[in-house]
């Protein structure tokens, strides 16, 4: 069996990266222009373009909107490939799209991101019907009753919530289900107290066996999976992880292409082993979701310690 194919959202413009901190700390958009390019030429299918801060660097809202009308341009005149706005706050949103030119990209531009507790979701999913935008959609969080929200423990519950919002962006927004990219959220591997990795994964199982939903898009937020793990295999779980999300149903991932964007081969036995470390993390029958937790971190220790000495990754 071959791997699945994923397509990768280039997340290499984020401020996490020392690469694009040195830019934004210098406003080069020559900087920027060289990882937009970079990640086209391996590629990406959509630029994610992050400037908020991070623990290195503060960063202001009033700051990231006045970069905007030099960044935006500099980045479209070096290629085609469309940008996924990584900031839901409307005034940045709007800010982009202003300088943000149509004829340039072969795609529609990603709004990044709806979930049920934003604050101006109506305004919003207006927004992305006026500027004829694709969207990422977090389904980490349900509608509560009487118009709140909280984190989705379920995959019944975001599955819910897919269905939710991709009833509202086809009615409200004019969308089409191949404009929706469902983020189900992906937590640390050695960290994951509550099941978040198998919810995910449970998420897209049930939305892909769903006729309703045929054509809706997943993504996930790689770099978050080995979190914390030794460098040395860091990219090769990440790797592993595509390979069983893609089996899941994930046809996206924010991801870095000069590491870790391409799945691990079916039958690389760090896929299996790696399988049976997130099954070794769903809870059974009166057992915590915290017990399972706790074990899993357990077996992906282990397998670290076993393949440290074979695998190696360049750091990001």
């Amino acid at each position: 069996m071959s791997s699945p194919k994923i397509n990768i959202i280039g997340e290499l413009m984020n401020n996490a990266y020392a690469r694009a901190r040195t830019a934004w700390e210098k406003r080069d958009v020559a900087g920027y222009q060289h990882l937009a390019q970079l990640q086209a030429d391996q590629g990406a299918a959509i630029l994610n373009l992050n400037i908020d801060g991070t623990q290195r660097v503060s960063v202001t809202m009033a700051e990231m909107i006045a970069f905007l009308p030099q960044l935006v341009p500099a980045v479209q005149a070096v290629t085609t490939v469309p940008l996924s706005f990584d900031n839901p706050n409307l005034d940045y949103q709007r800010t982009a799209m202003v300088h943000y030119d149509r004829a340039r990209s072969h795609g529609k531009p990603v709004y990044n991101s709806l979930a049920a507790s934003r604050q101006r979701l109506p305004e919003m999913i207006q927004f992305i019907r006026e500027h004829d935008m694709r969207c990422i959609v977090m389904a980490s969080e349900r509608f509560t009753t009487g118009g709140g929200s909280e984190m989705t423990f379920k995959a019944e519950e975001a599955h819910a919530t897919v269905r939710i919002f991709a009833d509202m962006l086809v009615s409200q927004a004019g969308r089409c289900l191949d404009d929706i990219i469902v983020d189900p959220g992906l937590a640390p591997v050695a960290a994951d107290m509550y099941g978040l990795i198998n919810l995910g994964l449970d998420t897209m199982r049930l939305c892909r066996a769903d006729p309703q939903l045929q054509g809706i898009h997943f993504s996930v937020g790689l770099s978050n999976f080995a979190f914390g793990l030794p460098k040395s295999i860091r990219a090769s779980l990440e790797r592993a992880y595509l390979t069983l999300a893609g089996r899941a149903g994930l046809d996206y991932a924010l991801a870095n292409v000069e590491l870790n964007a391409t799945p691990l081969p079916e039958a690389d036995p760090l896929v299996e082993e790696l399988a049976a470390v997130l099954e070794a993390g769903r809870a059974t029958v009166g057992e915590s979701a915290e017990d399972a937790g706790y074990r899993q971190t357990e077996k992906i220790m282990e397998l670290c310690t076993a393949h440290q000495a074979t695998r190696t990754s360049v750091a990001p």
